[in-house]
């Protein structure tokens, strides 16, 4: 008897409450879901874009313009708590739920651990993926920046002849000069080999913004020619690579809870999503849109990428409404399916938030060497995670 009953709820559908199926309320409610979740997901991505762009990072601005200011440091770390709190309470649960449905054979779905396994496999399939896009950009853009670096060697060679010939004028004009420019450049000879011998020390700390801007500008220089250089923080290729992995795994997660939401035919199920899931959106908009900012895109890739963001909810939502009368969630093909992305976007977001957002800020020297940005960074990484934890509740 209860096996039938399940096989039967199993064909049915979807599983709505019966008492409050109602086809054209949910159709209403399914059009509001696609206005207010489109809504906040271009707000939440456009917040750190439009910040970027009042800071002067236009479409190219230096590191100063991506992760210069206090309140940038803070909603990235707000922006990683949220990514982390998606990937194990959202994505990671979601994923247990569809492997664990009675409607899929015991065997083999409920005798291995899959959601966690695949997470696994996708955490280190991004950390290939990571290498290797990194790498591919760099080579990509290498040309570009050896003709570059070219050009800067040439022009501080003619700076140095320069220089050198007024020094030589100085010498002939008199003595006094000729002692003043000799002082100045002992001055700036001392100045680097005590920068040299103590930027790694534990004095660190000390002069640490005359050091990161040096190595930030060395690392600019030949970045593309020894990777990173002597600079801590990651390239601006790795940022782009980052913010596209990113994107990726939102958006395989945003599109099934779309076709949730729009296969569903009941108003009581659609009416509480709508609102978590426009916060849901919002947060994850947010984070992303802190990781293009940073990854210093043209203005219309920026753009580009936002806006698919913003459209993949509410066209799975569509879609959903589409296929409605035929679609059958409960199905073991969609049950297996939805798992498997729900797993891998999980595995992608945990390991992006934990190595690529909270490890790259929290470990570097800017964080350590000051305590009140740290503590700040820290409540703000706790209250992204639980304010999207919390919306758990409803979706």
């Amino acid at each position: 008897m209860a096996a039938s009953v399940s096989a039967a709820s199993c064909e049915e559908g979807a599983g709505d409450d019966e008492e409050c199926r109602d086809e054209a309320a949910a159709l209403r409610l399914k059009m509001v879901a696609v206005a207010a979740i489109l809504i906040a997901g271009a707000v939440g991505v456009a917040i750190p874009l439009v910040g970027r762009r009042r800071r002067g990072g236009g479409g190219g601005g230096g590191e100063g313009a991506s992760s210069g200011g206090g309140t940038f440091v803070l909603a990235k770390a707000f922006a990683a708590g949220v990514i982390l709190a998606t990937g194990f309470v959202h994505m990671m649960h979601d994923a247990e739920e569809k492997f664990a449905d009675p409607c899929l054979p015991a065997t083999p779905w409920r005798r291995f651990p899959f959601p966690g396994f695949i997470a696994m496999l996708a955490a280190l399939g991004t950390l290939v993926m990571e290498f290797v896009g990194t790498r591919f950009y760099e080579r990509r853009h290498g040309e570009e920046a050896s003709a570059a670096a070219a050009a800067r060697d040439d022009t501080t060679a003619l700076l140095e002849d320069g220089a050198l010939a007024g020094i030589a004028a100085a010498a002939v004009s008199g003595d006094d000069e000729k002692q003043d420019a000799m002082h100045i450049v002992g001055m700036r000879a001392h100045a680097a080999a005590h920068q040299h011998s103590h930027a790694h020390g534990h004095d660190a700390c000390d002069g640490g913004a005359v050091y990161d801007a040096h190595a930030q500008a060395h690392a600019h220089g030949h970045g593309h020619d020894h990777g990173h250089g002597g600079d801590e923080r990651p390239s601006q290729a790795h940022h782009v690579v980052v913010s596209q992995i990113l994107e990726m795994g939102i958006v395989s997660h945003s599109v099934i809870i779309g076709l949730s939401l729009g296969v569903s035919q009941s108003p009581c199920t659609i009416k509480p999503l709508v609102a978590a899931l426009s916060s849901h959106q919002f947060f994850e908009g947010f984070a992303l849109g802190g990781c293009i900012s940073e990854a210093q895109f043209k203005n219309f890739s920026a753009l580009l990428m936002a806006f698919f963001f913003a459209i993949t909810t509410p066209i799975g939502i569509t879609v959903g409404a589409g296929i409605a009368s035929f679609y059958n969630a409960n199905s073991p093909r969609a049950l297996v399916v939805e798992g498997i992305l729900d797993s891998m976007s999980s595995g992608i977001l945990i390991y992006m938030a934990l190595v690529d957002l909270i490890a790259a800020d929290f470990l570097s020297r800017r964080m350590s060497c000051n305590p009140r940005l740290q503590v700040c960074s820290y409540v703000a990484l706790f209250v992204g995670a639980i304010a999207m934890s919390s919306l758990a509740i409803w979706a």
